[in-house]
């Protein structure tokens, strides 16, 4: 097999005698001797094609997909129409990056602008942008809205935000000098109002989320008026999913609405790539990060699109500038507005609807068997909910891998504390059959 690199040695030192240079060496004369490694990448000899295969399908054979899933703690097992893929795999679509000639490209921009009508109608904001690259990466660029918005560093968040959220926007907090106060969790699982109360003298505004870490659904029309009588503005990080039936976030006077879009159709593909979705009111519209494509008419009057809006800062002040976010997942957010114009409202209602159901059927099945309880048994929550074993988590959670289930995420991976608590899901893929064995399963597992 001939080398990946489709050059001869020969032209390549053709083309290094163009540009007046006699070896690659010679391109890094401008980095410091010091800086150099000085040696070859310790790295092994070149494979053939077929040996490459050989060694992924070996890989692939290591890994274990046949599990039955009751896990999601931020990623999320869902069934993916097969119409979804199937579109989203089209050639116009999956080749597709960022425009930089933008009006050139009237199928992506209108592309971008259905995402944007589609993630308003889910959240009840009146604009969207067009899309970032996650969840957390939302949040911490909301984050930077609320400071612009409002000329404060401070910014308070709710404890219930999922671990990887509050890890990402400390990352940009501490390059932006942005002070983040966490509100801890009362007794019942949902944020401290209380305490909420005196971490909003002074800021930017307050983050939370709907349904929060542990499972369980926030009073978020409470949060957003204590919110909005400090003065701040209110974001809520909120599953899409949920909105089949919960209440919008423009119901219950978000500012800001954020989320990931894994759920809309997106595999779980071993973490990603995902999508991650931003909406907010009018007047914070020219606060919103990277590009918002608009509809309007040609010369001619014909319907067109266009890059409408995008931060001036980002190219010109770049110092000044709240955001440098120039690109978006384009390919992810094509493939959760197919999701959504295919499950339309009726869909995705049944969807949110067997989440509730089968969750609440197993967290109910859980009360019965000695050994397990729910931690907050008194509060409402959607398809998660967390429970305390008698014994450690790892072990139950080893003990129900070893017969085929995966169970709720030991919550010690992101509190080392917490031992005995486990976060569980259940989603419309998992049937009842499969709920009843895994309450099987685990009443001889704590027995």
């Amino acid at each position: 097999m001939k080398s990946y690199v489709p050059s001869t040695p020969a032209e390549r030192q053709e083309m290094l005698e163009a540009i007046g240079l006699s070896s690659f060496a010679a391109l890094y004369a401008d980095v410091p001797e010091s800086l150099r490694l000085g040696r070859e990448l310790n790295l092994p000899g070149g494979m053939s094609e077929l040996s490459v295969r050989r060694l992924f399908a070996a890989l692939a054979r290591q890994n274990n997909t046949e599990l039955l899933t009751f896990r999601g703690a931020g990623a999320y097992h869902h069934y993916i129409p097969a119409a979804v893929p199937q579109l989203a795999s089209r050639s116009e679509f999956y080749t597709a990056y960022t425009p930089y000639q933008a009006e050139m490209s009237q199928g992506m921009l209108q592309a971008i602008f259905e995402w944007q009508t589609l993630i308003c109608e889910l959240t009840g904001m009146d604009v969207a942008n067009a899309s970032v690259y996650d969840g957390p990466t939302a949040a911490a660029e909301a984050m930077h809205m609320l400071t612009g918005a409002k000329r404060k560093n401070k910014v308070a968040y709710s404890a219930g935000l999922h671990p990887d959220v509050i890890a990402t926007m400390k990352t940009y907090a501490r390059f932006s000098k942005t002070e983040l106060v966490e509100v801890p969790l009362a007794e019942d699982g949902r944020t401290d109002c209380a305490a909420l109360e005196a971490a909003l003298a002074g800021s930017a505004g307050f983050f939370a989320a709907q349904p929060n870490f542990m499972g369980c659904l926030e009073d978020m029309a409470a949060l957003a008026e204590l919110t909005h009588a400090a003065g701040g503005l209110f974001v809520s990080y909120v599953n899409p999913i949920t909105l089949g039936l919960l209440k919008r976030p423009a119901a219950y006077g978000a500012d800001v609405a954020i989320g990931d879009g894994q759920p809309l159709g997106l595999p779980l593909s071993f973490g990603g790539p995902y999508v991650g979705f931003m909406a907010a009111t009018e007047k914070l519209v020219r606060n919103l990060p990277g590009r918002i494509a608009g509809e309007t008419v040609d010369a001619d009057g014909t319907r067109a699109y266009v890059l409408t809006l995008q931060a001036r800062e980002q190219h010109i002040r770049r110092e000044k500038a709240s955001s440098n976010i120039c690109s978006n997942q384009m390919l992810c957010a094509v493939t959760a507005s197919i999701y959504l114009a295919l499950m339309g409202p009726a869909g995705m209602r049944e969807v949110a609807e067997q989440n509730l159901q089968k969750a609440h059927y197993l967290a109910d099945g859980m009360k019965q068997i000695k050994g397990v309880k729910l931690r907050y048994a008194d509060t409402p929550f959607f398809n998660e909910f967390v429970v305390e074993y008698e014994k450690d988590a790892e072990l139950v959670n080893e003990a129900l891998k070893r017969r085929g289930i995966m169970g709720g995420v030991p919550l010690s991976r992101f509190c080392k504390t917490d031992a005995k608590g486990a976060l569980w899901c259940a989603t419309e893929c998992n049937t009842r059959d499969e709920i009843d064995l895994v309450l099987n399963v685990l009443m001889e597992v704590l027995a």
